[in-house]
Parts: C-alpha cells; sequence; structure tokens
C-alpha cells in the first residue's frame, strides 16, 4: 500500500492580512475547507494509506483543528521556522522527517495551502493521479488557465520605457493572437504533491531543481488571500460556487462540526 502524507501548514502571524489562517470563511472555519476536501480525497482512495499533520507555531490554529479533527498529528513549528523568509518547502520537509520518526517512509507528501480553500476532492485526486501515473516527475502543483501571456499581452519595464514580456525566438514571426503564443499558467499554491525522494534529498528549497508536472484546476475557484479585501472576495465566489457546483458544496456540507 502507497503512503501519503498530507502537510497542512500555518504560521501565527501574517504580516499582509492579520490572523488569516484563523478565518471564519462562509460561515466555516477556513482550515476546515482544506481538512475536509483531504477527506473526501481520503475516503475515495482506501488503496492509499494517508496520514495528515498541521506544521504550525499558532496555539489557536492547533487548537481550532483539534476540537473537529483530532486525527490530525499536531507538529509545533520550531522557532527557526517560523520567519515570513523560511521557504516552505523547509517547513515540509521538517514535518515529513518527524513524522517518518513515528510511521516509518513515506511514497508522497501532498501540502494543501490554508489559504485555497476552493478546491475540491477532484481536484486533490487529479494532482495525486498524475503524480503516481508520472514516474518521472519529481512534483506536481496545481495551476489555472493564465489570462494574460508574456509573448502577446504582458510587459516588463525596462529602464523608462515598456517591452513585450517575452520576445519571440529571433527569425520566428511576432504572434498576432494570444491562441498562437505557447501555453502559460497561473501557479495557484493550492496543491504540491512531491515524490518523496526529491523533497527530502532537495537543498535549495527551490521547486524548479525537479521535473514538475500541472494539474489544471478551476480559473474562477482560486485567488490567493494577501488582503481583506481579497478575502472578502473569495467569500463572494465561495458563496457561488458552494450554491451552484456540486464539487464545491460537497466539500462544504463534508466540514465537522
Amino acid at each position: 500500500m502507497k503512503k501519503l502524507l498530507i502537510t497542512i501548514c500555518g504560521r501565527a502571524g501574517s504580516k499582509g492580512f492579520k490572523n488569516k489562517n484563523l478565518k471564519t470563511f462562509c460561515g466555516r472555519p477556513l482550515v476546515y475547507y482544506s481538512l475536509a476536501a483531504a477527506g473526501l480525497f481520503q475516503a475515495s482512495r482506501p488503496d492509499v494509506q494517508v496520514d495528515i499533520c498541521l506544521n504550525t507555531d499558532s496555539e489557536a490554529l492547533a487548537k481550532l483543528v483539534a476540537e473537529q479533527y483530532p486525527e490530525v498529528v499536531y507538529l509545533p513549528r520550531c522557532e527557526e521556522l517560523g520567519g515570513d523568509r523560511v521557504p516552505k518547502m523547509a517547513v515540509i520537509q521538517g514535518s515529513l522527517a518527524r513524522m517518518e520518526e513515528k510511521n516509518g517512509a513515506y511514497d508522497y507528501v501532498m501540502d494543501l495551502d490554508i489559504t485555497s480553500p476552493l478546491r475540491t476532492a477532484q481536484d486533490i485526486k487529479n494532482a495525486f493521479e498524475l503524480a503516481e501515473s508520472r514516474q518521472d516527475l519529481d512534483l506536481v502543483f496545481s495551476v489555472t488557465e493564465s489570462r494574460r501571456n508574456p509573448y502577446f499581452n504582458m510587459v516588463r519595464r525596462c529602464g523608462d520605457h515598456v517591452e513585450k514580456g517575452i520576445e519571440n525566438a529571433p527569425g520566428t514571426p511576432a504572434f498576432t493572437a494570444r491562441q498562437m503564443a505557447p501555453e502559460f499558467y497561473d501557479v495557484n499554491a493550492s496543491i504540491y504533491v512531491y515524490r518523496r525522494a526529491f523533497l527530502a534529498g532537495n537543498t535549495t528549497g527551490i521547486l524548479w531543481d525537479g521535473k514538475i508536472g500541472a494539474s489544471l484546476m478551476m480559473d474562477t475557484g482560486i485567488l490567493d488571500i494577501d488582503s481583506e479585501e481579497d478575502f472578502k472576495l473569495m467569500e463572494v465566489i465561495g458563496a457561488h460556487l458552494y450554491a451552484t457546483l456540486e464539487p464545491f458544496a460537497q466539500v462544504q456540507a463534508a466540514i465537522r462540526g
């Protein structure tokens, strides 16, 4: 049986949006959405042994999770991994090492971001199954279709003016429509599935050191919560999705308590 560790990571402080990991989203604790989606995925894959851990320096967040999800293993975050400049990969690596001391080696590690509540169980399943099916990949992360393309309608600042984001290769004609340009995606930071060997052996904290696969999610389902305005807008989108699309409604309905 394959073994998967799911990590939920959250710091106590946030410079951009204070206590964002403790917020209530559409009437339920924000972190519960990730845990509910993980639970639905786990139920859909009884052939995989799944363990879930919470790595945080927030006692309030740990208490909130323990109230309804006591099976989640609480890993108090050490001080050296608590700063806002610490690569998240280092926190995930530390979680893996501590969990393997108790449970032995895992095959995969999946990180679900607390501030991405609008993911479905199918989104998680898609990302995991891509990682399973592609032994050549070190990492799979979730993406959404990009609304802009640096070959066509994005610019970069060049001194006192701007130029096209990426120039065409010499000798090739300019793209006159976005559909002609190479495909680009937005990395939405919702789901990361690491092959254990890559994660454990990485010493730079840089994702791009590995060969990466992309798992496509609904583009209107994800925003980054970095401010009060982001949060309010995502609640509006969330309320619509929970009311109109069953995969999203299933996650909200699965929340305990």
